[in-house]
């Protein structure tokens, strides 16, 4: 590929997609060093060289009735990204994920007539499959992560790439647990609970009092255990802050390896739905899954999913390989009665793991090369033609 210098402005709303896009222009680098990247995401993008535009956070809202006192400042944002994208002229404009903000930028651009990739597929196989009506005109190239999605959307006339997942490209799965117990002082024969609560303002504040219930009631039973909090740094400030007055004290690690070592040392984790569960999955860590959001917004979705599990595992794998407790079920006894029995009895956790073996040969990209370079090769064959 030629080293002419091009511009590309791309969109990451959440932690998430701040790291697919950083390993993401790593990638194009690969291909062109000479590239120069614009646009809105966080720490790790803007590692890699990106210029900001404004802070991703902004942009970090989920929930239908957590947004509206959004509205004004996400409509301010969103005119700021278009007049920056017209101002720039970039050669190709991707967006990631985030598809309440991003499919309303792509198509607030539509008339500037820049080709548009949108990566990460929105997950409209879940909720209304009518949605895919709107999608036609919105991108010129569709790069998915999961499998399934390719013929998904062909079967409404979308064409589209499925690139593999960038959860492979990770060394989420080459951890030191024993490096991670001598450094925080946990002993050999301690059970580890990762507890996963998101990154999200709008998650938080609704998982962290059921987690710290659940660890009081889990203490008594397991009096050994030690509960780890991985966070990232949307979550740092209000995680700590949050377990100043609980009676048991949680560690609390920011840092990535640290992470990576956490999981190494893991015997069971407890998490929201989300990207966290393939890297749960892939570092071998038998897991429960349960959410909860606003009892509005919980109605809503009820009425609209579509499929079977909210975890991407047991879509994978069609069937309930990892234990879902959502919303009612979000509660310290029953979390605590299920985590028991995952941290007790060998048989739970082996049969967890033997089947997060086959769910990730399923996640590996076209001719097993890194997702990233598939999704970067993608789009710089649309700027080169």
């Amino acid at each position: 590929m030629s080293a002419t210098t091009h511009k590309i402005w791309l969109l990451a709303g959440e932690t998430s997609g701040d790291e697919l896009g950083a390993k993401l222009i790593k990638a194009l680098r690969h291909f062109n060093p000479d590239l120069k990247f614009y646009g809105v995401g966080g720490t790790k993008m803007q590692e890699q060289g990106m210029e900001i535009l404004f802070p991703m956070q902004d942009l970090a809202v989920m929930g239908l009735v957590e947004v509206l006192p959004k509205i004004h400042m996400l409509s301010n944002r969103l005119n700021q990204a278009a007049q920056d994208i017209q101002l720039k002229q970039p050669d190709v404009v991707v967006t990631i994920d985030s598809p309440g903000f991003s499919l309303r930028l792509l198509k607030k651009i539509a008339d500037l007539h820049i080709p548009r990739v949108h990566y990460v597929a929105p997950q409209v196989w879940a909720w209304h499959e009518s949605r895919v009506k709107k999608f036609p005109g919105l991108w010129e190239k569709l790069l998915c992560l999961l499998p399934f999605e390719k013929s998904f959307f062909a079967k409404h006339g979308l064409d589209s790439a499925f690139v593999g997942h960038p959860i492979l490209e990770t060394d989420v799965h080459h951890g030191n647990g024993q490096q991670f117990r001598k450094e925080h002082q946990v002993p050999e024969t301690a059970p580890v609970l990762l507890l996963m609560p998101g990154s999200r303002r709008s998650e938080l504040p609704k998982l962290m009092p059921v987690f710290k219930q659940t660890l009081v009631l889990l203490k008594r039973q397991l009096h050994d255990v030690v509960a780890v909090i991985p966070t990232s740094p949307l979550a740092k400030e209000h995680v700590e802050h949050t377990v100043q007055d609980w009676p048991i004290k949680p560690i609390i690690i920011h840092d990535q390896q640290d992470k990576y070592n956490a999981y190494a040392a893991a015997n069971a984790a407890l998490t929201k739905s989300g990207t966290t569960t393939l890297e749960l999955a892939l570092a071998k860590v038998p897991m429960i899954v349960t959410y909860r959001v606003n009892p509005i917004t919980a109605m809503i979705a009820r009425r609209m999913i579509k499929v079977p599990y909210v975890c991407m595992l047991n879509l994978l794998a069609n069937k309930e390989v990892v234990p879902e407790l959502l919303q009612e079920d979000c509660n310290p006894a029953h979390l605590t009665a299920t985590l028991l029995g995952l941290l007790t009895d060998p048989q739970k956790a082996k049969a967890q793991q033997d089947a997060f073996t086959e769910i990730m040969h399923q996640l590996s990209g076209p001719n097993n090369e890194l997702p990233s370079r598939v999704a970067a090769k993608e789009i710089l064959g649309m700027i080169n033609g």
